[in-house]
């Protein structure tokens, strides 16, 4: 009898909500019916609102019902799922749901269809076809192809990929280093998480690709310790590479050298800043380090050092297999490629988006979003990160890329939008993120380290109706010290939540009693 394969995700979204679960009951009906079930387990689609999702392989191909309960398995069985059957589950073909359809999936083409550790799977679906290709171009047409794709930094500031891989290539030092920061700690984010669980492969791939052209022979994965399932998938996969000649000292048969380590971090939000991560790779307490020099000149251990986050070196393969031009072709102005986004919050369907730059926000939250999961108004959306501007919803139509953001005083960050209905206090929300940042500054400079707590002492005077105008002038006050004085983004960002929230909601600032007393 032939196995039927059965696709369930162990990423650690669709565990939550009961996928191992799943899995097991799939594993326990097979065994009392005497079926043949081949369950593999693989990462997210990023339709989060459907997980647990679950893919049976067909003559007709991959079907898929969701989401799936772990009471749901033996209704399932008695329904012939194995072989496509209809049941209330049945979604069909994944690639023809319009949700999926609309996407351009470069980075995440694989995540959630294959086997996350199985290098045949991975080899099966166009993996490992950049790192060849890149070993016949050598350092300088690498360099020149990541430049010429258009690719900008993924973490946050949006500097162009190409400039930074020139930098770190022409320092003369005796040796170099990549660190992919995979520290993801934005609210709203979990693509950094996705692709660790469902295609981890491709990001060694990617730092291989990196360390050939900048003249790097070591590299290092900043892993959160809130990820233990991506903690333990990366290294793994990093284990199977070395054991397939992928890495160590003669990478592929080419003589070039590179080999990976996996660092768990301790649960610090600073050390997501290059040079806090830096330094917490080098053993000390994560902390801001002053700039210049940049890592690019002088950064681990104080050798020059490529920092990228996941999305960033996870793009690097498809350039390398199909060309700058490829990937260039997607996107809109200086804002080339695809972005991974990731919807969440007061969402209906909450996941990840991979599609090129240029798609307004209405298109994400309404298009492919569905709206607020309340049913209520959509108020306030905020990208970036919890120290990310929030847009009002007369600003849906901008699109979603670096300059149209910035020029309405948003940032595109790592690619998080969290939504947020008409019920929202937007005063409060603006105290989280004076909150947030007096619990998570490293505290070496003053104006982060005194100015948040000065602000949350502040927005706790507002909220409670205390001299309201006086204390919102002293907020404005403390944001441009903050934003001009602070020695990295940590606190230079704070008030952008904060001033964003006072320009587009002032009422919530202003009408607290009055709101309050009657409420």
């Amino acid at each position: 009898m032939t196995p039927v394969r059965i696709f369930v995700p162990q990423d650690a979204a669709a565990a939550s909500v009961g996928a191992d679960a799943v899995a097991r009951a799939l594993a326990h009906e097979a065994a009392a019916r005497g079926l043949a079930f081949d369950i593999v387990r693989t990462g997210a689609r990023g339709m989060m609102w459907l997980e647990p999702l679950v893919e049976v392989e067909t003559h007709g191909g991959r079907i898929a019902y969701g989401p799936v309960g772990a009471g749901d398995v033996a209704g399932l069985v008695d329904a012939g799922f194995h072989a496509g059957g209809a049941h209330r589950l049945r979604l069909g073909a994944i690639e023809d749901l319009d949700w999926m359809k609309r996407q351009s999936r470069l980075v995440f083409a694989r995540c959630g269809v294959q086997h996350p550790l199985s290098l045949d799977d991975w080899r099966a679906r166009g993996g490992l076809a950049g790192l060849k290709r890149a070993l016949e171009m050598g350092p300088e047409a690498i360099v020149d192809a990541i430049q010429a794709s258009g690719l900008r930094g993924r973490g946050g500031a949006g500097f162009p990929a190409g400039v930074k891989w020139a930098t770190v290539r022409d320092a003369e030092a005796d040796r170099k280093y990549v660190v992919c920061n995979a520290d993801e700690g934005d609210s709203g984010t979990f693509a950094d998480r996705m692709l660790m669980e469902g295609d981890p492969f491709q990001i060694v791939e990617g730092m291989i690709v990196a360390g050939l052209a900048v003249g790097a022979t070591k590299g290092f994965v900043y892993v959160r310790s809130e990820y233990p399932r991506a903690f333990r998938a990366m290294t793994q996969a990093i284990a199977r590479a070395q054991q397939a000649g992928l890495l160590g000292d003669d990478v592929l048969g080419s003589r070039r050298a590179f080999r990976i380590e996996v660092r768990l971090g301790a649960g610090a939000y600073i050390c997501g800043e290059e040079m806090a991560l830096i330094e917490s790779l080098e053993g000390k307490r994560g902390m801001v380090r002053a700039k210049p020099p940049l890592p690019a000149v002088s950064g681990l251990f104080g050798r020059p050092t490529l920092v990228h986050n996941v999305l960033t070196l996870a793009a690097v393969p498809f350039i390398l297999a199909h060309g700058a031009d490829a990937y260039a072709a997607y996107g809109v102005g200086r804002s080339r490629g695809t972005m991974p986004i990731q919807l969440a919050g007061n969402v209906k369907r909450g996941g990840l988006i991979e599609a090129g730059f240029g798609l307004s926000l209405r298109e994400i939250v309404e298009d492919f979003g569905g709206g607020t999961l309340s049913g209520r108004p959509v108020r306030a959306v905020q990208l970036g990160g919890p120290l990310g501007a929030y847009l009002p919803e007369t600003a849906l139509d901008v699109k979603f890329d670096y300059e149209s953001l910035s020029a309405v005083g948003g940032m595109l960050g790592h690619g998080g939008i969290v939504v947020f209905d008409d019920s929202v206090d937007m005063a409060r929300q603006a105290r989280f993120a004076f909150a947030f940042c007096a619990r998570e500054s490293c505290g070496k400079c003053t104006p982060c380290r005194i100015g948040a707590v000065r602000g949350l002492e502040t927005m706790d005077r507002i909220i409670a109706g205390e001299n309201v105008e006086a204390n919102i002038a002293l907020v404005r006050d403390l944001g441009a010290l903050m934003s001009e004085a602070s020695l990295c983004a940590m606190g230079g960002l704070t008030p952008a939540p904060v001033l964003s929230a006072l320009r587009h909601f002032g009422v919530d600032f202003r009408a607290r009693r009055t709101r309050e007393a009657g409420s």
